[in-house]
């Protein structure tokens, strides 16, 4: 059992999680600003990000990466794709040989096209690593509303862990052993919300959503077996439920921007207007690039890249979308 816990990232999701691990180890939180980290300290809570949530009282926080990870015996990362590669550099001389590098992010790194714990092992080879993933809306969690999630590791150890020191009767942690495609699954489900809220926008209607979701499920399952996950996988929390959510739930950010995308704004001028990030949108491009290199047809994300990164319309998308050829819709890859 874990004695110290550190967790990288003060954002809903971060904080969300930390609060939860503090309720049983002693957890300490890193926040990039002074501000939320003597927030969180002081009992106030998240007002930046969480704004009306109570945390555990027992939950402390620091603005200092290097005192959050020192003599830690497990390290989570919650901070967004952008910036991991940065946070893992800054503190890998301060991880201790062995301990386990958990990511709770979900998408790829753009340029070298690696999953998050990739990202973790070309900086610290030695590490095992692992993620905590599935369909997690982080306000629900904190009002004590029932929910599940998944944790997968290269390190069996890790899973056993973490599922002890985050499971509650109202929290469900179940252990998966596909690392690949549980963070596919996790990164390709941000593009497939994104296309999901763009079919919002445009009113197509609730028939044209469905099978957008579907046929993008079809499409994370033939990129993730490409990339060696299993397809079972994709047909779990991991896959489907966590696509379920962020498709539908008017809390997702993904699906909003897309919906806003869908309505006529522009796509650069909705990213200014978020405090957080949304990860379908620097995913998508990276997922056509690794899709184009694997032999993969993902039309979806091709269609989300072609709107958020080219300039295309969504309304010209959705119409080249709906005027491919038809075929069997079950195949082999």
């Amino acid at each position: 059992m874990a004695e110290k816990v550190a967790v990288l990232g003060a954002g809903s999701w971060g904080t969300t999680v930390a609060s939860l691990l503090a309720a049983k180890v002693p957890t300490l939180l890193w926040a990039r600003q002074v501000e939320v980290a003597d927030d969180i300290s002081s009992g106030l809570g998240n007002k930046r990000y969480l704004p009306g949530f109570d945390l555990d009282p027992g939950l402390i926080a620091t603005a200092d990466l290097s005192e959050a990870v020192a003599d830690s015996d497990l390290v989570l990362v919650a901070v967004p794709t952008q910036g991991f590669r940065t946070v893992i550099e800054s503190v890998s001389n301060v991880v201790g040989p062995g301990v386990p590098v958990v990511s709770l992010t979900k998408g790829f790194e753009k340029g070298s096209k690696l999953r998050m714990t990739e990202v973790v092992q070309s900086v610290i080879p030695e590490q095992p690593v692992g993620i905590l993933t599935g369909p997690n809306l982080a306000k629900e969690i904190l009002e004590g509303r029932s929910s599940v999630t998944v944790v997968a590791a290269n390190d069996l150890g890790v899973t056993e862990v973490l599922q002890e020191l985050l499971s509650s009767e109202r929290f469900r942690v179940y252990t998966n052993r596909d690392l690949v495609g549980c963070e596919v699954g996790g990164a390709m489900k941000n593009v497939i919300a994104l296309a999901a809220g763009m079919t919002e926008g445009l009113e197509v209607g609730d028939n044209a959503r469905a099978a957008l979701i579907t046929r993008g499920l079809s499409e994370m399952t033939r990129l993730g077996e490409a990339l060696g996950g299993q397809a079972r996988t994709f047909a779990g929390l991991t896959g489907l439920g966590d696509v379920l959510v962020t498709c539908m739930s008017p809390q997702s950010r993904n699906r909003w921007v897309g919906e806003q995308i869908g309505r006529g704004r522009i796509p650069a001028e909705v990213l200014d207007s978020m405090d957080q990030v949304a990860e379908g949108v620097p995913a998508a491009g990276v997922i056509c690039e690794i899709a184009e290199r694997e032999s993969v047809e993902v039309p979806i994300a091709e269609g989300v890249r072609a709107v958020v990164d080219q300039g295309r319309s969504p309304v010209e998308v959705w119409t080249d979308l709906m005027a491919r050829r038809s075929g069997p819709e079950i195949t082999k890859k």
